[in-house]
């Protein structure tokens, strides 16, 4: 393995899932009063880790989950549609939760709200496993699971699921 390929593990399958369970709870306690919210992840492993918060927060708390994909291509996001797997009346006077795994530069996070900016929700946050904080965009999460600078030729790799891991390449 060259020096190019070598990844460091920045947080293990435990630190991984304690990391989730937090965010579920901080979720919660900011929502409590809803009796439902939308958890709006970006497709891929962003939407992996939106299924695994519902999972935590159907497990402490009384709130009703509306599980919601939003697929963009995060290479050329003005180049195509930003798309979400739920008619926007659904999330009218809802709390929306857009989630990914990494916010670099925010970019992706920033046209994934375009969906929920043309229906009338009552707010929008933002959950993310790992905070890289290189934002290009003004997108600040409300929910973080690691605060990890990095320069912006840094890659961090998220593996969700069995054998969760985050590394640093």
């Amino acid at each position: 393995m060259s020096v190019a390929e070598t990844k460091s593990l920045v947080l293990n399958t435990k630190q991984v899932s304690q990391k989730i369970r937090r965010i579920a709870f901080e979720m919660y306690e900011n929502n409590f009063s809803e009796k439902s919210i939308v958890l709006a992840g970006v497709d891929g492993q962003g939407y992996l880790f939106a299924k695994l918060l519902q999972k935590e927060l159907e497990l402490i708390s009384p709130l009703t989950i509306l599980l919601v994909k939003v697929s963009l291509d995060k290479f050329s996001p003005t180049q195509s549609e930003v798309v979400i797997d739920t008619p926007t009346k659904n999330l009218k006077n809802k709390c929306i939760v857009l989630i990914d795994d990494v916010l670099n530069t925010a970019r992706t996070l920033a046209y994934g709200m375009k969906p929920f900016l043309n229906a009338e929700v009552k707010k929008v946050e933002v959950a993310v496993l790992v905070n890289r904080s290189n934002p290009l965009f003004p997108i600040v999460p409300n929910y973080t699971g690691f605060e990890l600078a990095t320069t912006l030729t840094d890659h961090v790799e998220v593996k969700l699921g069995k054998g969760a891991a985050v590394y640093l390449r």
